[in-house]
């Protein structure tokens, strides 16, 4: 049966597509199919490409691509200038249908990349003509190398001062022959680009004009699906949506057949089968969807009206009943467990505060987010949160407390396998571009924390140096290095494997500043005690008994008076006109906030606060669990 009648504020219905009478004619014929994923290292250009694509091709007018990245659909995309989530849109382009995939760039949303590739019969590997391949280049590529995907390697940002796409191309062929390329996959196009500029090429030499050759290489390099349009239906659910006006939306390939309104199979990732109705069917059109009576095998549709889809689930026809094969999913390295506020400030700032809530909320997350876990702990009020990474948690910490949550959260704490009898633990790859003034602090400091130098090489101006370290030694890694090199070094990790346990590791050297009592904080007590260590608070914060207001310079914990004032009197003060200048404080992000806290501590996460605290508010009570 037909969908429900939208009204025309509905989000779905296109923006600025191709011009009414050329869509009519090219969805009235069977027009070709290309299917290509977009994939690369974070922060390599990949979103800023395909705008350019999507102007260019006459999705939208290219002075409008210009203000904003139309493919970075939500706030936390736009503030950290990251894609987290996958999407797909069309172009058209000398009559033939070419639906681009964007993907993440960043190791923690793997599990993004690993679904949408199943929807693709080729990638474009997008790299940095300075930074080279990266970690998650590698982890994106041999991703694409199971599918048995072919490359078209795209050299973005030549147009930098420091840019060197000639060693950058041979590195790329060095990556390629390390995962065991063939001949075919060796002899891939290769483009030189600016993706913010609008142009590539095949000359390593050109500095403007179009994006016409990588339209072109796509046309010529990306096989047409070879899916069977007269089968019977197989269509695989690869990415969930959600719409005000129709529910749920489920998004994939049509792998066989036809898939339109009408009873099919539904499949689970269990083998579980029943049967229910497709109400409705979405094509993509430029950077947006309209409904449509049928999509073909080789296309890319979206389905409403089947509230249970899961991920990698199929649906099929009702009488050949061929399932896909599920898509694997890697698994987490990183578990923090979720739990109610219990501070004194609870349900202060939050809208959300019970556990029923929290429960409701991760199975929401649950249903698009293949790549996390979530399991029961001792007490009702608390879930064991499992991830591929800090900011795969993080991400999902900041996505509710901005939607009106208030929860407090443990220490992320590395998830562990038993292998052949002994027990290891997640290895990554971590790659840092330091300045060569800064290298022996990092190698030391990284030596600390397990890490291997694997090697070390120049680029300009900066040492190349790539590490093999345990999860658990990445922790609170990324602000010590920015420290040690003023700023100066970059660094990016992924996944490598599951190695041997490499012992234990030194914890935080710095000791906490903890409130004695409930009050605000003065002005006068942070001048007393500026000597002491560093303050996580402004004068006017409320505090309360147990919360970390501050770093300790030495290593042991101590209680402060953060709300102490000054004694008042009748006598006039010779230093009454004297005004002090207090030090910053340091605040710390959702992530550091993470990332800094000991086993003993929580941090407190509200709409409105992010606020450091000891598990054990009271001294007392803090003692006791140290003797037991």
């Amino acid at each position: 049966m037909p969908g429900p009648p939208r009204p025309a504020t509905d989000p779905l219905e296109s923006q600025a597509t191709l011009p009414d009478s050329r869509n009519e004619k090219l969805h009235r014929m069977a027009i070709p199919i290309r299917n290509v994923a977009i994939i690369a290292h974070v922060d390599h250009g990949k979103t800023t490409l395909v705008d350019k694509l999507l102007a260019q091709s006459g999705a939208f007018r290219e002075n409008q691509a210009v203000d904003e990245c139309f493919m970075d659909s939500n706030d936390l995309e736009r503030e950290r200038g990251i894609t987290i989530l996958a999407k797909n849109t069309v172009v058209h382009w000398k009559d033939t249908k070419i639906n681009i995939i964007d993907t993440p760039g960043h190791a923690d949303f793997g599990g993004e990349v690993e679904r949408v590739l199943s929807m693709a019969d080729g990638v474009i590997l997008l790299v940095d003509a300075f930074e080279g391949p990266m970690p998650q280049t590698r982890f994106v590529l041999s991703k694409a190398f199971e599918h048995g995907l072919r490359p078209i390697i795209v050299v973005n940002k030549v147009d930098r001062p420091e840019a060197r796409p000639k060693e950058v191309v041979n590195e790329v062929f060095d990556l390629l022959i390390d995962l065991g390329a063939d001949e075919d996959v060796i002899e891939c196009p290769v483009l030189f680009a600016s993706g913010r500029n609008g142009w590539a090429s095949r000359d390593p030499e050109a500095r403007g004009g179009d994006m016409v050759e990588l339209f072109d290489a796509i046309l010529e390099h990306v096989p047409q699906p070879k899916d069977d349009p007269e089968g019977p239906l197989q269509f695989r659910v690869s990415s969930i949506d959600h719409s005000d006006y129709v529910g749920r939306i489920v998004i994939g390939r049509v792998h066989r057949g036809t898939l339109r309104k009408s009873r099919v199979m539904h499949v689970d990732r269990y083998g579980k089968r029943q049967e229910v109705q497709v109400r409705g069917v979405y094509r993509y059109v430029g950077i947006s969807r309209e409904e449509c009576e049928s999509v073909g095998a080789g296309d890319i549709a979206a389905v409403y009206g089947i509230e249970n889809l899961g991920i990698g689930d199929s649906l099929t026809d009702l009488d050949v009943v061929e399932p896909l094969v599920p898509i694997a999913i890697d698994e987490p390295t990183i578990s923090m467990v979720f739990r109610v506020n219990n501070s004194p400030f609870a349900g202060r700032e939050g809208k959300f505060v019970t556990s029923r809530q929290l429960k409701d909320r991760f199975e929401r997350e649950l249903r698009t987010n293949v790549a996390l876990r979530v399991a029961p702990t001792d007490s009702p009020d608390a879930f064991h949160v499992s991830g591929r990474g800090l900011m795969h948690l993080g991400i999902l910490a900041e996505n509710m407390r901005r939607e009106g949550f208030e929860f407090a959260v443990s220490p992320p704490v590395v998830l562990t396998k038993e292998i052949d009898g002994k027990q290891h633990e997640p290895i990554e790859q971590l790659v840092i571009d330091a300045p060569d003034d800064c290298v022996g602090k990092i190698i030391e400091f990284l030596g600390q924390r397990k890490a291997e130098l694997q090697s070390m090489s120049s680029k300009g101006e900066f040492r190349h140096l790539e590490f093999e370290i345990p999860s658990r030694g990445l922790i609170a890694t990324r602000t010590r290095i920015l420290n040690l090199s003023q700023g100066r070094a970059i660094m990016h990790h992924s996944f490598l494997r599951f190695g041997p346990d490499r012992g234990e590791l030194a914890g935080r050297l710095a000791g906490v500043m903890i409130a004695s009592s409930m009050g605000q904080v003065t002005s006068y007590a942070i001048e007393l005690l500026k000597d002491r260590g560093t303050f996580f608070v402004l004068p006017q914060t409320e505090v309360y008994e147990g919360m970390i207001v501050g770093e300790h310079c030495k290593d042991n914990d101590i209680i402060v008076n953060i709300g102490r004032e000054k004694k008042l009197t009748n006598i006039r003060s010779s230093t009454k006109e004297a005004f002090t200048k207090l030090s910053p404080p340091r605040l710390l992000s959702l992530e550091e906030a993470l990332e800094y806290i000991s086993d003993d501590e929580l941090v407190e996460i509200t709409p409105t606060s992010i606020r450091l605290r000891k598990a054990q508010l009271k001294e007392k009570d803090r003692k006791r669990a140290e003797r037991a």
